[in-house]
């Protein structure tokens, strides 16, 4: 009987590995960013990283939620970020309606304006893995993803400079 119950605990977890290890190694999971996702694949990536970015106790972002650092994080956006985020009152560029994920559009819908400051800043200084969310960290000063945040919780207007 014990012989049976061992036998039935290792079936029960070669056989899902086996499933899972098939359907990625015979090619029938999507890759291509015009496919359509993986069952479950948001709601475990966004499972994983909301765990990471709580594990990491962030503090709230280091930089001043005032007018200068509103305008610099406009400046910076503009630069580095409204390629793929976007601009107000205009349609998201091809290069991001290609993408997979598709990048939160700052103007359209809520974007990532119900994300605390703090998350943000992680995430522009950190990236997100497989997402096409790149790391700020290596080329930009550590003040610059605190304007960001600031910037991106305020949804203003960019200047036109």
């Amino acid at each position: 009987m014990i012989k049976g119950i061992v036998i039935g605990f290792i079936l029960a977890i070669a056989i899902p590995v086996g499933c899972v290890f098939l359907y990625f190694s015979t090619g029938m999971a999507p890759v291509a960013t015009a496919d359509p996702p993986m069952p479950f694949e948001k709601k475990f990536a966004n499972m994983a990283l909301d765990a990471h970015i709580e594990k990491q106790h962030i503090p709230p972002s280091p930089v001043p939620a005032d007018e200068p650092s509103f305008l610099a994080g406009a400046s910076v956006y503009k630069q580095h970020c409204a390629l793929c985020h976007g601009l107000p009152g205009q349609p998201p560029i091809d290069y991001a309606t290609t993408m997979f994920p598709k990048p939160p559009q700052l103007f359209r819908g809520k974007g990532v304006t119900d994300d605390p400051a703090s998350e943000t800043y992680w995430k522009a200084a950190n990236g997100i893995r497989l997402s096409g969310m790149p790391s700020l960290r290596p080329s930009y000063p550590t003040p610059n993803y605190g304007r960001l945040a600031n910037c991106s919780r305020m949804r203003m207007k960019f200047p036109n400079r």
